[in-house]
């Protein structure tokens, strides 16, 4: 085990320690945003039966060929039929049918005309009246046909698909209303110190507020997964192995944030190495250098620093894609832009460096990406207000206004391609 590695190593390392979940079903709506585990087939053609557009006339195009503004063609309205009801006469020479939206083919019709450039010549238009059509009708236009979007027995949702909302509908209407699914990972979430207390408590001097087990869950969450914040734990090597050892037995992945450096009394690396295989301990990004993964009884465990900013850029960066992948997700990093600095940006750390920043577009429509001014890894309050995190690569090469840098957006998912 390297004691430094990359980032890029450092996700391929975790990815290659997870592997979907086991499969469940859920009613169709509970499916949106989740992925498929299964082809997914319609029971019946889609639509079921040729049917009208809009609202308009059923007629037969061969009677409305000689058509103009000129020479309109009149029509006897003979019937109507609304959406649901069938019509089941004949359609005669110099005949048609009122259709609204819908509404079956009758069997004569072969194109439906719009009410808009229809004009009544006698009556309003409803059966018993004559109307005038002043140009010719395509065969089959405004009409949708029978088996359009699927046929019976055709796949509609792939496996590996994700589920999106515009996908509730076409499975609906494909008779499909449970969908199996890979099971979302319940996550474990444990804040390491002594230091800490509730966020409903007030602090003692010395003690701060337990925030970081609810930014991590809120990530948890919003990656898919099924977060549960655990208590507090204590400073101590006992305390926790114990912690550590329960979560790992009872939840599908463990994430501790807290007591990853090498401090006297950070104890998560000789924690998961006692407990269990201890595979990675600090990855050559900023912030969040120092973090722990391994495996307890075959649990995902991964411990990451108690400093608010480097936690949630190693959550984002790492831990995000373990979890996707737990989904059945294929796509486990965010999309990039190429933005130009609002600012100069200067390099100190050799490492990989991620800046918290806004990211908008100029008036010619090109991206700019605005640091937030403080960039401390304790803060919580510059991520809230960034929408991506602008990326200055590894080495000490400072950057000034203006120059491209590569930006994670941290509010678009990974299956969005820019």
């Amino acid at each position: 085990m390297s004691e430094m590695i990359s980032l890029e190593e450092a996700r391929a390392l975790v990815l290659s320690h997870v592997r979907p979940l086991p499969v469940e079903t859920v009613p169709v709506l509970g499916a949106v945003g989740r992925v498929a585990a299964a082809d997914l087939a319609s029971d019946i053609d889609i639509a079921p039966f040729a049917h009208s557009a809009m609202d308009g006339f059923a007629v037969r195009a061969s009677e409305l060929a000689e058509a103009s503004p000129e020479s309109p063609v009149e029509l006897d309205v003979t019937a109507e039929v609304a959406a649901g009801d069938v019509f089941e006469g004949v359609i005669g020479a110099g005949q048609c049918v009122r259709i609204m939206t819908g509404a079956p083919l009758p069997t004569d019709a072969d194109a439906v005309v719009k009410y808009e450039v229809v004009d009544a010549v006698s009556g309003d238009g409803k059966p018993g009246s004559r109307v005038a059509f002043r140009a010719p009708a395509d065969v089959r236009a405004n009409v949708r046909e029978a088996g359009e979007e699927a046929r019976a027995g055709e796949v509609v949702v792939g496996r590996g698909e994700v589920v999106g909302t515009a996908g509730v509908g076409f499975l609906a209407s494909c008779g499909i209303t449970e969908v199996p699914t890979y099971r979302r990972p319940r996550v474990a979430v444990i804040a390491i110190g002594s230091e800490l207390v509730a966020p409903a408590e007030v602090p003692a001097p010395g003690k701060i507020r337990n925030s970081n087990s609810y930014a991590l869950a809120a990530c948890a969450q919003a990656a898919g997964a099924v977060p549960v914040v655990l208590p507090i734990v204590e400073d101590t090597h006992e305390a926790l192995a114990a912690a550590v050892r329960d979560a790992a037995a009872s939840y599908d992945f463990v994430v501790t944030s807290g007591g990853a450096s090498n401090g006297d009394f950070d104890f998560i690396k000789p924690v998961v190495e006692e407990l269990g295989q201890l595979l990675m301990t600090t990855v050559n990004m900023r912030p969040g250098k120092a973090q722990t993964f391994g495996l307890v009884d075959g649990t995902p465990v991964f411990g990451l620093p108690g400093n608010p900013a480097a936690a949630y850029v190693g959550f984002e960066m790492i831990v995000r894609p373990a979890l996707r992948k737990m989904q059945g997700f294929s796509r486990f990093e965010r999309p990039v832009v190429k933005a130009r600095l609002s600012t100069d940006a200067k390099k100190r750390d050799p490492r990989r460096i991620f800046l918290r920043s806004t990211l908008s577009k100029d008036a010619a429509g090109d991206y700019v990406v605005a640091p937030a001014k403080n960039q401390s890894s304790g803060l919580f309050g510059p991520i809230q207000r960034s929408n991506c995190m602008a990326i200055l690569p590894e080495g000490l090469e400072s950057r000034t206004a203006g120059s491209v840098v590569e930006c994670v957006l941290l509010d678009v998912s990974e299956e969005i391609v820019l």
